[in-house]
């Protein structure tokens, strides 16, 4: 069987999910929709595959207010180092008015298609 090479068009994903049930199926549901993803549940984890890898997206799952320090910490020694690094945190509404970090506010309770469409829409305004 013949080895392919990665799709240069295809945008790459990290995507920060404490939540161990739906961080596999919110990570499988981006797949399928064409995305390339690489997953962790930890925030040091996270930077660290940061740091190894080039993302179209920087995607953090804030859940819950007690997660908001964690993941604006996160997007801030994302954006020291590269203030052109697209960052969108995924939390409810009354998590987004508490936080200013991210470049964008995924505001979605667990429905696929809007979540898929979302990230979708951040990608092309960015």
């Amino acid at each position: 069987m013949p080895i392919t090479s990665p799709d240069p068009n295809q945008k790459t994903i990290l995507h920060i999910c404490g939540r161990n049930t739906l961080r596999p199926l919110r990570d499988q549901i981006l797949r399928l929709s064409g995305f390339s993803v690489d997953s962790t549940m930890s925030v040091d984890e996270g930077l660290s595959l940061y740091w190894a890898k080039l993302y179209d997206l920087v995607l953090i799952d804030v859940e819950g207010e007690n997660k908001i320090p964690d993941a604006e910490k996160m997007c801030s020694e994302i954006k020291t180092t590269d203030h052109t690094q697209l960052v969108a945190f995924v939390c409810n509404w009354r998590v987004a008015i508490m936080t200013d970090c991210p470049d964008e506010i995924l505001r979605t309770e667990f429905d696929p298609q809007r979540f898929v469409s979302g990230v979708k829409g951040i990608l092309h305004s960015s």
